[in-house]
């Protein structure tokens, strides 16, 4: 596959056919997805590949928990999650939580996370990061640049193999827990679970935004690019 035909339409998939993926394909897919970059080279992730029926569903019905919670801040017309929440914001979200309970549906992704094909949950070393904007008394994020290459990597390297997947991240609404399932040591944190299959749909061209909406030259308030 031409790497530019894989960019345009590796999307998020999360409806699987009940088609079992072997361990040699998920080899395959990993062994091309471990050269993606990380800061000094330091490859801080370590990635679960998650199998046993009762550690699947338990982290289902923890995921399905931070799931509520996302419906529910959509519910309030919010951003889920937003860095600049405020403490109304929270509430309202709070006050609808059981309305996104009731929107549950056995049949969505998040009903159904342990019948994906491969589950995977990405787990970032803390000790091995460099976050340059640790100090900066905001939410911080440049750690993540050392991680979630690799969960990109793993997406199109499965686009290779005719496989779909998604990168989550509302399992980290419950990171406690899920490290205590998993029996992850204190220094990492739960970077992502990733699911991947054979999708039930073709792939298709994407979406997105035009570049000029996103590009500018010199300064954030300069020209279009």
């Amino acid at each position: 596959m031409e790497l530019r035909d894989a960019l345009r339409t590796t999307g998020a998939i999360r409806d699987f056919r009940d088609a079992p993926v072997t361990d040699e394909v998920l080899q395959a897919i990993l062994e091309d997805a471990r050269f993606a970059p990380s800061g000094g080279n330091r490859q801080a992730w370590h990635l679960i590949v998650v199998k046993d029926h009762a550690t699947r569903v338990a982290l289902r019905d923890l995921y399905l928990d931070g799931w509520h919670d996302y419906i529910a801040h959509h519910l309030a017309g919010l951003l889920p999650f937003s860095p600049l929440a405020s403490d109304e914001d929270r509430r309202a979200a709070e006050a609808k939580r059981a309305d996104a309970e009731a929107l549950s549906q056995p049949t969505g992704f998040a009903e159904r996370l342990d019948k994906s094909p491969v589950l995977l949950v990405l787990l970032a070393d803390l000790s091995a990061l460099a976050a340059i904007d640790r100090d900066l008394g905001r939410y911080t994020i440049t750690g993540g640049a050392s991680i979630y290459p690799f969960a990109w990597s793993i997406l199109l390297a499965a686009r290779e193999h005719g496989l779909g997947g998604v990168m989550t991240t509302i399992a980290t609404r419950n990171e406690p827990a899920v490290q205590e399932l998993l029996g992850v040591p204190s220094h990492f944190a739960t970077a992502s679970v990733i699911a991947l299959g054979y999708p039930v749909k073709e792939f298709t061209k994407l979406k997105r935004r035009e570049v000029a909406s996103f590009t500018t030259v010199d300064r954030y308030d300069g020209p279009a690019f």
